[in-house]
């Protein structure tokens, strides 16, 4: 033996539980990512089945060797189900619960008829597979955050290839029946994938578990949380300060009379009116376009590559169906109406701020000439 592997396992059972503290801890912070909860799980049935593993050393009982495998087995399976309920938010736990039935069924016959080096090939490649399909899962969400889900992929699927290894290397030397725990080449590179995988797996996921709540946190600061729109520091954050290029037109609206319809029917009634409104202008913009709520009844929209007639049939449009669409309410539904203003910018270079005021200015001139319709000035031009 190239390695003293009971020092190899020792090190895998206090790297494990070091990782299974540090997401517990993770957890308790956000009750919210269950995902944690089941990494954090997964990791202490690992801790548990090294520690048998390791037992088996000095005194060989394959049915210790069989409860190690069966504990190793639900501790992958739970660290599978965790990635899964990081990319996707839920876990197929029938599926998750039949795979380790079907593994750890199957070893435990190879167990019951003395085949115990069958048996422990069988829990290596169960494993193996289980490592395979976390790796699957971070490769499939390798979107959100490319470089540490990548990094995932390659060291689950490093362990992965070191318990596979394991298996076929005691296929390979025909040890169907054991005497011992097994010693070779491939338990010891096992060991040392094991160690620096899943520390290295366990560093990434709380890195991960960071940033998403970092992004998390940075949408939230961003989001108006009644309409869902970005809000007035988000609008500004993307916008402020730059010359806007020919051809965009940001529409500013006002919804007209908003302070009597708090006064007389409840705010609880006007945020039922703000997120309808909410609702029909993202109904009304593409993707591309940027839609705000800048506070109050304030609301304005970013349109790019857009004419003075097309952006006029879109305020129009937003206007007309406000007007159309009542908003239910607990008592009798509710009617409002919106005023817009229109400002696109010219050939001449100037600010988003400065084509907001144009906006506003308009917006204005629209609720003085009576409310309820969009007024859009002539464009500037250069002399």
């Amino acid at each position: 033996m190239l390695l003293d592997q009971t020092s190899l396992l020792t090190a895998i059972g206090f790297s494990s539980a070091a990782l299974t503290l540090t997401l517990l801890a993770s957890w308790l912070g956000a009750r919210t990512d269950n995902y944690l909860l089941s990494w954090a799980a997964g990791m202490a049935l690992v801790v548990l089945g090294v520690i048998a593993f390791s037992i088996v050393d000095t005194h060989y009982d394959p049915g210790l060797q069989l409860a190690s495998f069966v504990l190793l087995l639900a501790g992958f399976a739970l660290v599978y189900a965790g990635t899964r309920q990081f990319r996707l938010g839920a876990v197929p736990w029938l599926i998750v619960a039949g795979l380790w039935a079907v593994s750890a069924g199957g070893i435990s016959v190879a167990f019951a008829l003395g085949l115990s080096g069958l048996g422990t090939a069988g829990a290596n490649f169960g494993i193996a597979i289980l490592l395979v399909l976390a790796a699957r899962e971070c490769w499939s969400g390798r979107a959100e955050a490319p470089v540490p889900l990548l990094s995932n992929t390659v060291l689950y699927l490093i362990v992965a290839v070191s318990f596979l290894l394991c298996g076929i290397e005691l296929l390979r030397e025909g040890k169907l029946v054991l005497t011992a725990r097994p010693q070779n080449w491939a338990e010891d590179f096992n060991s040392i994938a094991a160690i620096i995988g899943l520390t290295g797996i366990g560093a990434l996921s709380i890195t991960l578990n960071q940033f998403r709540a970092a992004r998390h946190h940075r949408h939230q600061s961003l989001t108006d949380p009644l309409t869902g729109m970005l809000n007035r520091r988000a609008l500004f954050d993307n916008l402020a300060g730059k010359a806007i290029e020919p051809g965009v037109a940001v529409i500013m609206f006002d919804l007209d009379h908003f302070k009597a319809i708090n006064d007389r029917l409840g705010h609880a009634v006007g945020d039922l009116v703000l997120q309808q409104f909410a609702t029909i202008v993202l109904d009304n913009v593409r993707a591309a376009d940027t839609a705000a709520r800048l506070g109050g009844e304030e609301f304005c929209i970013v349109l790019g590559q857009m004419s003075s007639r097309s952006a006029v049939v879109v305020a129009e449009r937003i206007r007309e169906t406000f007007e159309a669409t009542a908003t239910p309410s607990t008592g009798e539904p509710v009617r409002a109406t919106v005023s817009a203003g229109i400002a696109i910018s010219g050939s001449k270079a100037e600010t988003f701020e400065q084509l907001l005021g144009r906006a506003d200015s308009a917006l204005y001139k629209a609720k003085r000439d009576g409310r309820n319709r969009v007024h859009a000035p002539g464009l500037r031009l250069v002399a």
